[in-house]
């Protein structure tokens, strides 16, 4: 086993001063293959004062200089990209070419994305046209403290550093214990790519240790948190005593619509294959399928047949089979899903609860369907965060839209119709951050959050810049 830094502080690596350690397990085998130390709230002190003493000089510097950086980090990140996706199947189990070709991608687009948006972005403002010398000024907020998890772990670490680092904030970043290596390797990048000592430094370690000491620090001024919304809430309560900014991408149980006049086939394979892809373990995911009832049946028929030709296998194998969720903790938490909508007498139509056949052990689960599902299931509500869809029937327009909002979240939602004014009309009705038509996917650089206990805020491109500035109002402002 290797036992890896755990600290990047200052542009330096070190060792963390508890003695507390964390192995990083290969989901598709259950072995330890890493160990890291557990960073104690000492450790995160040190960690925010290399942070706070860089801030001024970084937040003083201007475009150019930030927009460099950033194309030497994008520079440096294509050229560890295979490592990168290596450390993505080993200690997550996402399959090799996903995550070469869409994990790892991710992190590329976003990159890309923050230099044309820094490029672009106005950081001095006329505020006023009618009176002279009203200018607003927009200014980074601090110290940053970057809490990413393990589901999409280089795309939610680069919306965030990325984001952060064009608007002129310096950073402590703690990657999920669940997937540290691509953190680690990701610091390794920012340290190839020469950024100024302390601008950006990394800490690992749990959320109870690491995690709550970097949120309560009194010196960070904005948290930017991507996880459960049980733990988004407990941030949110951690942080309130210093009235620090927190951003919050939290979690979802996003509808997909189909409507009669849909391309049937078409729209329920996308959204089933959606609701499977990374296992299930993504908090945009299709995981309620609403279909109108004239096709209803033919609907459950095409998700089932599809769940039942998925193969399920070992995230270092190439192919586009689906891998085993990220832990165990994870793969208990699905299986518990599943056999409680079982007891409570939900249809089951394709998978089930147990490893798939030929699977004794790693952390794979059945692609699952459900049909039938009523707002009184549980399956309906919860979050599964596994390869677990749920497929409901509707009557109108009006019971289409009230079923998709009934729910907590309010990340994504997804509609299928070949009526565009119904399409748009349905749009502006789903109460979510994120609406996709027909298939239609997301352009780099475009918002990322949700409404509703899906969180606050918004990621990528502008958007995300925004996040982590001041806005300043200077008068008589020399013209």
């Amino acid at each position: 086993m290797i036992k890896h830094s755990s600290l990047y502080i200052n542009g330096i690596w070190l060792q963390t001063k508890s003695t507390e350690t964390f192995w990083a397990v290969n989901p598709s085998t259950e072995e330890p293959f890493a160990e890291f130390g557990v960073a104690s709230a000492g450790d995160v002190d040190r960690a925010v004062s290399a942070a706070t003493d860089a801030f001024p000089a970084w937040s003083a510097s201007d475009k150019s200089t930030r927009s460099e950086a950033l194309s030497r980090i994008l520079e440096a990140y294509e050229s560890r990209s295979e490592d990168l996706a290596i450390a993505l199947a080993t200690e997550m189990g996402a399959p090799i070419d996903l995550a070469r070709n869409s994990q790892v991608l991710s992190g590329a687009n976003h990159l890309r994305a923050f230099i044309k948006a820094l490029d672009a972005f106005n950081f001095v403002e006329t505020a006023s046209e009618e009176v002279s010398g009203q200018n607003v000024l927009h200014e980074a907020v601090g110290v940053a403290g970057l809490i990413t998890p393990w589901n999409w772990p280089l795309n939610q670490i680069t919306l965030k550093v990325g984001a952060a680092l064009a608007a002129g904030c310096t950073m402590v970043l703690k990657p999920s214990e669940v997937s540290p290596l691509s953190g680690q390797i990701f610091a390794e990048i920012i340290d190839a790519a020469g950024l100024p000592k302390g601008v950006f430094n990394l800490v690992h370690g749990d959320g109870a240790t690491t995690g709550a000491a970097l949120v309560a620090h009194p010196d960070i001024d904005v948290i930017s948190f991507t996880g459960s919304t049980r733990a988004g809430i407990a941030i949110s309560e951690a942080a309130a005593p210093s009235i620090k900014r927190v951003s919050l991408e939290l979690g979802g149980k996003s509808p997909s619509l189909v409507f009669a006049d849909a391309e049937l086939e078409k729209a329920v394979k996308w959204t089933t294959n959606f609701c499977f892809n990374n296992s299930g373990q993504s908090c945009n995911a299709a995981t309620r399928l609403l279909v109108e009832r004239s096709v209803y049946d033919r609907a459950v028929e095409i998700a089932a047949d599809v769940a039942q030709n998925i193969r399920v296998d070992e995230a270092a194998r190439p192919g586009d089979h689906i891998g085993p969720l990220s832990s165990r903790t994870q793969f208990n938490k699905v299986q518990d899903c599943i056999t409680r909508a079982i007891n409570e007498g939900v249809k089951l139509v394709a998978g089930g609860a147990g490893r798939p056949e030929g699977k004794q052990r790693g952390f794979f689960a059945k692609p699952t369907v459900f049909a039938d599902v009523t707002t009184e299931h549980s399956i309906f509500r919860d979050e599964v965060f596994g390869p677990v869809l749920a497929i409901t029937p509707f009557d109108s327009e009006e019971q289409a839209v009230e079923l998709a909002n009934d729910t907590v979240y309010g990340l994504s939602a997804y509609i299928h119709t070949s009526d565009a004014t119904r399409g748009r009309r349905v749009a502006r009705q789903v109460r979510a951050g994120m609406v996709q038509l027909n298939g239609t996917s997301r352009a780099p650089g475009t918002p990322f959050g949700g409404y509703k206990q899906s969180g606050n805020g918004r990621e990528g491109g502008r958007w995300g810049i925004e996040e982590f500035l001041e806005v300043k109002l200077v008068t008589g402002w020399p013209g």
